[in-house]
């Protein structure tokens, strides 16, 4: 079960974006509040931005 809901907004925030055909990534870290939302970009750069976004090691 999930410990620690996003907020509404952010959650109403993610859905706008993908409606705008944007992908939103957040870090799985309880408590980080670090995201990445990218549109339009190649695979690896996909995959790079993913990384960054999930690796809380990095930011």
């Amino acid at each position: 079960m999930n410990q620690h809901p996003q907020p509404l907004a952010e959650l109403v925030s993610d859905a706008v974006a993908l409606l705008a055909g944007k992908r939103t990534i957040r870090c799985p870290h309880p408590g980080c509040r670090v995201s990445v939302r990218y549109r339009h970009v190649a695979p690896d750069e996909a995959k790079r931005l993913t990384d960054l976004a999930t690796d809380h090691t990095r930011h």
